[in-house]
């Protein structure tokens, strides 16, 4: 659940952690649509616009233990064991789950809640602790969106930048955005270009397309 990223032209985001749209829409029009997945499936949301090699890829990243031969219910109750026991691998895990609806959860009233926006950020902020990327960059995402915490630029970018100084590519590219458009940060293009480019050096694609347009643009 660690590859989502914004593009420099719309603040768009792209297939990964918790789906929306830019920082900043109304939650309401963000929501999963209602539809059932199979514990080694992603849902719809997630699949749109990726080849079967990069689908296959972030299930693998999602949902590193769909392939354990374990029931649905079997890797669940292994899955939060391991999570309450500190694994940050399942930490992360369990964290999507909550967000794409998943895993069930209820409300104070006893209702079947749809998403755990709460419980996600909860555990992906655990796992963050730990030094995790993905959950980095997944928190990052939820405080860029305002998805289960507070909406804040700021925190966004820090957990945005914990995770690029690892590596994590999308990290990279969120940040180059974050740097061009002054979102938690102040303004500054060459910031923007250095993290773009780390990104890019990697192979990602939104990281190239904002680098064109950057140039294109005579910067």
């Amino acid at each position: 659940m660690n590859t989502r990223a914004f593009t420099l032209i719309a603040l768009l985001l792209l297939a990964g952690c918790g789906e929306g749209t830019s920082p900043g829409t109304d939650e309401s029009s963000t929501r999963f649509p209602d539809e059932i997945t199979a514990i080694n499936e992603l849902p719809s949301v997630f699949e749109e616009g990726l080849t079967p090699e990069q689908k296959a890829d972030l299930l693998k990243k999602i949902m590193p233990m769909a392939d354990d031969g374990l029931s649905p219910e079997e890797r669940f109750l292994k899955l939060r064991q391991d999570a309450e026991a500190g694994d940050a691998e399942a930490q992360t895990a369990l964290g999507f789950l909550f967000y794409s609806g998943e895993a069930i959860s209820r409300d104070a009233t006893g209702k079947i809640m749809d998403y755990d926006l709460e419980s996600a950020a909860g555990w992906f902020h655990r796992a963050a602790e730990q030094g995790h990327a993905g959950a980095q960059f997944n928190l990052g995402l939820m405080y860029a969106e305002g998805h289960g915490v507070p909406q804040d630029p700021a925190k966004a970018v820090e957990w945005f930048t914990k995770a690029a100084e690892q590596g994590n590519v999308d990290a990279q590219n969120n940040l180059g955005v974050m740097y061009l458009v002054g979102e938690g940060v102040p303004k500054d293009m060459n910031k923007a270009i250095e993290w773009f480019e780390k990104a890019a050096k990697q192979g990602n694609e939104e990281a190239k397309e904002n680098l064109k347009a950057i140039r294109a643009a005579g910067n």
